[in-house]
């Protein structure tokens, strides 16, 4: 059977992209990395979707002083109440530098040890924050540097890096979590990280327009 290596925050993206490699026929390996950031509640939903599915699921931890980023530094407020147009034309103060060059770069190297086939990635371009690492070119970017950058790839053996969400807007993710079985219960997608979502944040502004429009109730808001 194939193996795959699926990058796994707990968010609601990362959770539909690894039950896609499930439904693709794919053995997962969920990977989740904690790098500082200002909670935790992501990574407790994700043991929870990994212990459901009973998968091996691999922890790494690395940390960034530098900072830079609302997600890291809690003196940094975050933005709460935007409006799409203003989420889309300017790179918020969440956005993380290097975030998913360094976390793909640890699922390289995770997926050449595990021999795996593929990486997963909830990487999205529609109903997203305005991260420049969420885009098909940069993947694309990646992968070739990662081809030319690893015994892998130098031994003609290339491991693919698989962002099934890339195109999707958040209410056909929903959608298609529903259709897969996605315990959105289990999923986290707040910044803030406090007992309940608080409903302002970029990722919680996104998330309700994806099960509004998808007219599904979002059980972290019924709960």
């Amino acid at each position: 059977m194939k193996k795959a290596i699926c990058l796994l925050s707990g968010g609601l993206d990362s959770a539909v992209s690894l039950y896609v490699a499930c439904s693709e026929g794919y053995s997962p390996v969920a990977l989740s990395i904690e790098y500082g950031q200002r909670h935790s509640r992501e990574i407790l939903v994700a043991r929870a979707l990994t212990q459901g599915l009973r998968i091996p699921h691999l922890f790494a931890s690395l940390s960034m002083p530098w900072k830079g980023s609302a997600l890291l530094d809690a003196k940094i407020e975050l933005p709460k109440n935007r409006d799409e147009k203003t989420m889309s034309g300017e790179i918020p103060v969440t956005y993380v530098p290097g975030r998913n060059s360094v976390f793909l770069s640890m699922a390289m190297s995770c997926a050449e040890t595990e021999k795996a086939d593929a990486i997963f990635i909830g990487a999205n371009i529609l109903d997203y924050s305005g991260y420049p690492d969420c885009r098909p070119e940069y993947l694309r970017g990646f992968c070739e540097a990662m081809r030319l950058g690893t015994q892998a790839g130098a031994g003609g053996w290339m491991v693919e890096i698989k962002a099934p969400l890339i195109k999707l807007t958040k209410k056909d993710i929903v959608l298609l979590g529903q259709k897969l079985g996605v315990p959105f219960e289990r999923t986290w997608s707040c910044y803030a990280g406090e007992d309940k979502p608080c409903g302002a944040c970029d990722s919680c502004v996104l998330r309700a327009k994806g099960f509004r429009e998808a007219g599904i109730p979002d059980p972290l808001f019924s709960v």
